[in-house]
């Protein structure tokens, strides 16, 4: 195994930082080999099996190209949870983490629906159902693709889901196929702006949707204003609303949210102090 580790660290020494190439080795494997995290570094004599050795090349292959991990492992870890990603879905991030531990912090042993909007791998849902066993969740997303992954993960944890397909930016369309009144909506919704493209790196530009990541330049709030006139039809009285944001645009997002009507708003930071998350109330 040891030497197997110094194949790994010498094939992606110039593509990726040492923490990373350390992060991913011990991911590998945890997944590859069954050793996890914890054991690791006692398990350095280890004897590979040929099987073992080639499903590890064939995996630098794909990060030499700048390929995610997670998409060439076909799984992400996301609240101590297992999920499928593909090309079709985003990465679950720790930032939504946190998004999802502020929903759960406020809505212990209550009962209600809750909606996920742009659900992607529905790793925001199958979550919060796996935590709040009183709650009734919704998600909805407009790939039918990124759904039916969903559909599987919400399957592989046992969370029930209603899963819809419907698009948020056509406001019609989106209020006939959610004939529901919600206690909550909770969205991480594209904001990404194009210009900030050119400061990310190719593992995800290359590989992951575009059409989750980024909004225009013109009109960063598009997603979050769609959706907060959503919610002023189809959030109950007192309903709460939670968004992930960019962190560029949480007091737009404050003021938007404010002349749409809503109250008790609040801007939070994430562990790295950057405001990440909304919260209001109708």
């Amino acid at each position: 195994m040891t030497e197997t580790i110094a194949y790994i660290s010498s094939s992606l020494k110039d593509i990726y930082p040492k923490s990373e190439i350390s992060s991913m080795t011990r991911l590998i494997m945890e997944r590859i080999c069954g050793i996890p995290p914890h054991i690791y570094f006692f398990c350095k004599e280890k004897i590979l099996s040929e099987q073992e050795k080639e499903r590890i090349r064939m995996i630098v292959e794909h990060l030499k190209q700048s390929e995610p991990l997670q998409y060439i492992l076909g799984v992400a870890d996301f609240y101590s949870l297992e999920f499928e990603v593909n090309p079709h879905v985003l990465i679950p991030r720790p930032e939504t983490e946190e998004l999802v531990e502020q929903v759960i912090i406020d809505h212990e042993k209550q009962q209600g629906k809750i909606l996920d909007i742009g659900t992607g791998s529905g790793c925001i849902a199958i979550a919060l159902g796996k935590h709040l066993k009183n709650a009734e969740l919704f998600a909805m997303d407009i790939s039918k693709e990124a759904l039916n992954t969903a559909r599987r993960n919400a399957k592989r944890n046992g969370v029930t889901v209603t899963f819809i397909h419907t698009d948020i930016l056509s406001p019609a369309k989106a209020e006939a196929d959610i004939p529901f009144l919600f206690d909550t909506i909770v969205s991480n919704p594209p904001y990404i702006k194009e210009s900030e493209k050119r400061d990310m790196e190719d593992n995800v530009l290359k590989y992951e949707p575009h059409s989750a990541l980024f909004v225009p330049d013109k009109d960063p709030l598009l997603f979050y204003r769609h959706i907060a006139k959503f919610g002023k039809k189809k959030l109950k009285r007192n309903g709460r609303l939670y968004f992930e944001i960019n962190a560029q645009c949480g007091n737009a997002t404050v003021d938007m949210l404010r002349n749409e009507g809503y109250k008790n708003i609040e801007l939070l930071q994430d562990l790295s102090g950057k405001d990440r998350i909304v919260k209001a109330q109708l």
